[in-house]
């Protein structure tokens, strides 16, 4: 195996989760899926400008009437690419460069990327890297998954819905593409038949959906306007399963129907779970249109192959926002984080007008754990809302206990008789089964202790990994006739956080080990016992089962433990890049929305319409249903444009006007509170009113983007191999990218940057202030400015180091508006500080 070759199988084998390499039929060479880009710029970069001033041209709100599209078109696109000649292309190169040699090209990507993906052996990927027309080969890897209340929480009746003249206007005429695991066309969020006018389809968009077996034709309509499935490089690999994954757009997950409703679910849907009602339902734009491109499966996960297929079909289908609640499995190696073909291809999908939501990763907290890394894709945290659901069990001894469950309470709040599991265990039970007590199996108990009394089970790991369920201890309870269920946390569970639960009798689990310690403690000691067998002759310990309770929180919003935390990671070394990341933060934790009917990601929720979820997964849907009521208030906004208003706009303080709380443990996380940082909550919580109505925003073109690219040290020839883009004399480093933040990873003693701002609204004077990270002098110029309509103005900031230190401080400027009463905020972080250099004695 020569050089090449031999670095591509030890990139696969010692970098990347799952590379997953085949050995074809003849038992020899082993193959392997590679991306490959081609030297000529992909066409989004011949008509991505063409696209945006058509868009700009276009009105998006067709209030007038019904669009003459009344269905989805059945026919892609074909005025930007000539799909057919460019695959022609394609196979002519490979034929040309693998005379007589086996491979399977899996895509062809014809407009974020000119590539395609292909299942050849190192060798022939070697061959295909030093190709004149070849610019680059990169070894395909995995990618992983990363409501009835937030609306209000958000304030949009009153506010930013308001604005856009109700619910039945917000989002409408804009297409959200959601790269997730497909949806489930039936739910009554993704109907078209609703009290509000007919939807019209948008003019721009151009999808179509697919028609199989378990997607069949009618599953699209007005609302739901194009749905797809990307599975290629899976196939070829020999992991695809049908059955549990579906060949369509179906979703046999969950997790892709829960985000589309979350951003986009129609108004007003009621959320009936385990026979108890939680009120209704609603996306952030519940307007706006889904378009469907599944590239994520519940049995693997997914390819970045595939994930670029479904970015390349999205941009060329014509979506306005693309909604990515996933994250690589590895940070992705090489001389930039930035440099992957996921990030390369929304690059592309960026200069053609389109607004690009990442979800942050569920690594948090410990730093660097950010797993998105560009500064063209808006990444978010999660925070939680203020409500929680909560449920207690009272003891006997009159002690409380806290726990979850959406559960009702026993009648009356009458006491029961508590039994354990291990206590009525039948002559026939595997007395010997550890597992015994997780109550999976009716017939290992005795029905007549059971019977009207309260069933104690265990909860450990095994329900955490699917190998037992909630579900099933209550078919047990059920089936013996108890009068409810409650859980205790094996103590080896040590910091495990549960959403709450549905259970359709009275029930609750106990999520601490010590509260379970408490709850053994009061049951074993009222115990009675013969003196001499030692045998169990009376229960003696009694408890009631409070039940569901909605409890609201002033301490909201707080950063969840989970959410995956900065600096963000300029490469594999961890160096920190001078962008800050998350961008902002959102809703994500214990979030209602649209569950698939075939969906098996939450055992709990099975056969369920809704399910309640948590992650950054549920937080960036959030942002990209809101980014649509931006997109649909200033048409002419560019992505950055968007991501500016969200970021200056957000909130700084939680409902308590206190600073917004981190929590920085896995374990009791609120133990561990802490003001956040930027590196926790970026800009700050998502404000949807504030951000219709910005006053000012930073823009980032294309070409800074480049500029940027180009200035990492010996990046010329990745910039070309990627975007065909030539490297020229002058460059951008990140610090100077014209964002609504500066981050600083190294201030060696002085630096400036610039910022520009531009006056999307009426002439405004504003003043100036900023409060310096510590160790850090700041001084920005000038202290205050007019600016008129559609004008500019330069803002400078000077930092000196005031002393050497290597721990992150943090400051923020503020821009204040005298008439109109804006206040905008630019999150400064500075982390190593180098006043003077040590002198070696």
């Amino acid at each position: 195996m020569d050089g090449g070759g031999f670095l591509l199988v030890m990139l696969c084998l010692g970098i990347f989760a799952s590379c997953n390499y085949a050995q074809d039929n003849d038992g020899g060479a082993i193959t392997a899926v590679y991306i490959v880009t081609l030297k000529h710029a992909p066409t989004s970069h011949d008509y991505g400008q063409l696209r945006v001033k058509q868009r700009h041209q276009s009105k998006h709100n067709d209030s007038d009437g019904i669009s003459r599209f009344h269905k989805p078109s059945n026919k892609p696109r074909k005025d930007w690419n000539n799909g057919s000649y460019i695959s022609g292309a394609h196979d002519s190169l490979l034929r040309r460069i693998l005379k007589g040699e086996k491979y399977l090209k899996v895509y062809s990507y014809h407009y974020v990327i000119n590539g395609f993906a292909v299942l050849v052996t190192p060798q022939q990927a070697d061959k295909l890297s030093r190709s004149q027309e070849v610019s680059n080969v990169v070894l395909d890897f995995s990618v992983r998954t990363a409501t009835t209340h937030t609306p209000q929480f958000l304030g949009l009746p009153q506010g930013a819905w308001a604005q856009e003249g109700g619910f039945e206007m917000a989002g409408e005429g804009l297409v959200i593409g959601f790269i997730d695991t497909g949806i489930d066309p039936t739910h009554p969020s993704f109907s078209d038949n609703t009290p509000m006018k007919p939807y019209p389809v948008p003019k721009h968009f151009s999808g179509i959906c697919e028609v199989t077996q378990d997607f069949p034709s009618g599953s699209c309509n007005r609302k739901l306007v194009g749905a797809r499935h990307f599975a290629a490089s899976a196939i070829t690999r020999g992991i695809f399963n049908a059955t549990q994954d579906y060949a369509s757009p179906s979703d046999g997950d969950g997790h892709g129907t829960h985000t589309a409703a979350i951003a986009a679910g129609n108004y007003g849907i009621e959320v009936v779970v385990a026979g108890h009602h939680f009120g209704n339902a609603s996306g952030m734009a519940p307007r706006s249109h889904i378009a469907v491109y599944k590239a994520l499966y519940k049995s693997f996960g997914g390819f970045a192959a595939d994930v670029v297929a479904a970015i390349d079909q999205a941009a060329v289908d014509g979506v306005d926002i693309i909604s990515l609640s996933i994250t690589p499995n590895r940070r992705p190696p090489g001389l930039a984080t930035f440099f992957n073909p996921i990030d390369m291809a929304l690059l592309s999908a960026v200069k053609a007008g389109i607004f690009v939501v990442q979800a942050a990763g569920n690594t948090g907290p410990s730093p660097k754990s950010v797993a998105s890394f560009s500064p063209w894709i808006f990444t978010v945290g999660a925070a939680a809302h203020d409500r929680v659901y909560g449920n207690s069990v009272v003891l006997g001894n009159n002690i409380t206990i806290p726990g979850v469950g959406l559960a009702p309470g026993t009648v009356n709040g009458s006491m029961y008789t508590l039994v354990s599991a291990i206590h009525a265990l039948n002559d026939t039970a595997a007395v010997n089964d550890m597992y015994v007590t997780e109550c999976q199996d009716s017939r290992n108990f005795k029905r007549g202790v059971v019977q009207g009394n309260i069933l104690i089970c265990s909860y450990s790991i095994r329900f955490v990994l699917g190998l037992s369920t909630i579900k099933q201890a209550l078919e047990t309870a059920k089936t013996l006739g108890a009068a409810g269920v409650v859980f205790y946390m094996d103590p080896y569970v040590i910091g495990f956080q549960l959403n709450p639960i549905p259970m359709s009798i009275p029930g609750i689990v106990i999520p601490s080990p010590d509260d379970s310690k408490v709850f053994l403690q009061y049951y074993n000691s009222s115990l009675v016992k013969d003196e001499a067998t030692k045998k169990i002759i009376k229960f003696g310990g009694v408890a009631s089962i409070g039940g569901i309770e909605a409890n609201f929180s002033l301490s909201a919003p707080k950063i969840m433990y989970y959410s995956a935390r900065g600096p963000d990671p300029e490469d594999s070394l961890l160096d920190n890049a001078d962008i800050l990341k998350p961008n902002i933060v959102a809703p994500g934790n214990s979030i209602w929305a649209a569950w698939s009917s075939l969906g098996i990601d939450s055992m709990e929720f099975m056969g369920e319409s809704f399910a309640m979820m948590s992650g950054t997964s549920m937080a960036a849907p959030h942002v990209a249903g809101l980014s649509a009521l931006i997109k649909q208030r200033f048409p002419f906004f560019t992505p950055s444009a968007i991501g500016s208003a969200l970021s200056t706009t957000a909130s700084l303080l939680d409902r308590n006007g206190g600073p917004i709380m981190a929590q920085h443990a896995y374990a009791n996380p609120d133990l561990n509170l802490f003001p956040a940082t930027p590196f926790d909550m970026g800009s700050g919580f998502v404000n949807a009113t504030a951000a219709l109505d910005p006053g000012l925003v930073f823009y980032s073109s294309y070409e800074d983007y480049i500029s940027f690219l180009c200035g990492i040290n010996g990046s010329s020839p990745v910039v070309l191999n990627y975007t065909g883009e030539s490297c020229g004399v002058s460059t951008i480093t990140a610090a100077n990218l014209n964002l609504p933040s500066i981050t600083i990873s190294k201030l060696n003693k002085s630096a400036v940057v610039q910022r520009t701002v531009t006056n999307v609204d009426r002439n405004e004077t504003y003043r100036v202030g900023w409060s310096a990270p510590y160790g850090v002098s700041v001084k920005v110029t000038p202290t205050q400015f007019f600016i008129a309509t559609g004008e500019k103005q330069v803002l400078s900031v000077a930092f000196n180091a005031t002393m050497n230190s290597s721990f992150a401080s943090y400051g923020r400027i503020g821009l204040f508006g005298a008439t109109q009463g804006r206040v905008l905020n630019i999150p400064l972080s500075v982390i190593v500080k180098i006043e003077y250099d040590a002198v070696g004695g």
